[in-house]
């Protein structure tokens, strides 16, 4: 069996997946606006992500070794779809205008605000994985 990375089906599957997860990302973009300078859009698609991250992840690690079936789920959907949705990038950027107009309160809320309700997203996506194979 060939690496993932050099399976052109894999491949495909992770590009199909970055771009309907960064579509969605563009959608809540559109339709989630700033308050007063916070970027509730980037905030909301990085938590979602984090989660659904979380959940997939525990759910096909208590499956036991990775199947195929597993393989194309965590690159399709984890790789691929949670990776376009998530913007860390855009996270960092928005921080850094935030503190270079000024906002420096605000730039250091949506920061802790991003890490700490990423975090305890991936927490309960993990949690619920874990309680919905008992």
């Amino acid at each position: 069996m060939r690496p993932p990375h050099r399976d052109p089906r894999l491949v495909l599957l992770v590009a199909a997946g970055g771009a309907v997860g960064t579509l969605v990302r563009w959608a809540v973009s559109e339709v989630v606006p700033t308050a007063d300078g916070f970027p509730l859009a980037t905030l909301a698609v990085n938590v979602v992500g984090s989660f659904v991250l979380g959940l997939l992840l525990e759910r096909l690690t208590r499956r036991g070794p990775e199947t195929p079936s597993g393989r194309r789920w965590r690159l399709g959907l984890g790789t691929g779809f949670c990776g376009g949705l998530t913007t860390w990038s855009s996270f960092a950027v928005e921080v850094d205008r935030l503190t270079s107009t000024g906002s420096v309160g605000t730039a250091a809320g949506y920061a802790l605000a991003s890490l700490a309700a990423g975090l305890l997203a991936v927490v309960a996506g993990t949690a619920l994985a874990a309680r919905g194979s008992r």
